[in-house]
């Protein structure tokens, strides 16, 4: 502060004259982070220097207050702004949860949305940053005080993976509150399966405490692959004629091309059973089922039209003889 009590607000936050509301959100976050009291216990130079910052944002966050400011300097607050000649600023910490809560409370007290803050939606939430494959989405959930009254640190989230993501697993790193935490994902996961990373939930300021962090696993829709229970299931489309007269023919797996013995005249429906092709599980891999369809052209050619057409006059069995049977009442 100068001899004559002026603070240059500007200056405090190291902001032009000039920046606009997001970078003096920006630079307050930052020091205020620097110069949290929780972050130098004891330490009064950073207190007041905290408490000076937070002033200024204080002020330079409201469009009113800014513009008194500009316009009368030291005398802005007595030019129909707070009474007593100065923004007062006191902070009780400790009926905060944890640093966020406060920061968040503090951005709504003082500049009101939190819009492109980068925090959770909820007070005490962790933040999400981008950059990390497969983006993610809203903030955890912050601490919560159950019915005993102690205060839950856990916090959790979801994270959508692909079908090779869990099937081969993957790696993830997530910014959660500006720390960079790498997460290994391991192979086989499934939607609904919850990953534990111990102490990386919410902080306890002055404490020291912090609880675990949950993700919750979602797999999004394969246009082959779907999942039951530990087996891997697919359509395979056949041709007629290989449904009638059987045959070897080549087949995707997960690992790439196979090939497998179809029975002759098996019926649609029917499943060829792939022993440890399948999902991966504890002990090694399920197996992968694959369900008989028939594809047919959109439209035979001439010599295939023959063919059918011989194939109908020297049919001998007639598909609907029994049913037509069953069928009378």
């Amino acid at each position: 502060m100068s001899a004559n009590g002026y603070r240059d607000y500007f200056k405090v936050l190291g902001v032009e004259r000039s920046a606009d509301a997001d970078a003096v959100k920006r630079s307050f976050r930052k020091l205020a982070r620097q110069y949290h009291p929780d972050v130098n216990p004891g330490d009064a130079t950073a207190e007041a220097k905290f408490k000076e910052i937070s002033e200024a944002y204080e002020v330079l966050s409201d469009p009113d207050k800014r513009r008194r400011y500009e316009q009368f300097g030291q005398y802005w607050s007595q030019a129909g702004g707070a009474p007593g000649g100065a923004p007062g600023f006191d902070v009780d910490f400790g009926r905060y949860g944890n640093f966020d809560e406060f920061i968040n409370d503090l951005l709504g007290r003082f500049g009101g949305a939190q819009g492109s803050s980068g925090f959770g939606a909820g007070p005490g939430g962790f933040g999400f940053s981008g950059g990390f494959p497969g983006g993610f989405p809203s903030g955890f959930g912050g601490p919560a005080t159950g019915r005993s009254g102690t205060l839950n640190l856990d916090a959790e989230a979801t994270i959508s993976l692909s079908f090779a993501e869990a099937f081969r697993g993957c790696e993830r790193t997530l910014a959660v509150n500006e720390e960079r935490v790498q997460v290994r994902i391991p192979p086989g996961v499934r939607s609904g399966s919850r990953l534990r990373l111990k102490g990386k939930g919410n902080l306890q300021p002055g404490t020291g405490r912090r609880g675990d962090l949950y993700l919750n696993l979602q797999l999004q829709d394969h246009p082959i692959w779907r999942l039951d229970g530990d087996q891997l299931r697919a359509d395979l489309p056949l041709s007629l004629d290989e449904l009638a007269l059987g045959g070897e023919v080549r087949v995707a797996t997960p690992d790439g091309e196979a090939t497998v013995q179809v029975p002759p005249g098996v019926a649609l429906g029917r499943s060829l059973r792939l022993k440890g092709k399948g999902w991966p599980v504890k002990d090694g891999r399920g197996d992968l089922l694959l369900s008989l369809t028939l594809k047919l052209p959109e439209q035979f050619s001439e010599a295939e039209r023959q063919l059918l057409e011989k194939l109908r006059q020297a049919r001998s069995l007639d598909p609907r003889r029994e049913w037509m049977k069953a069928a009378q009442l």
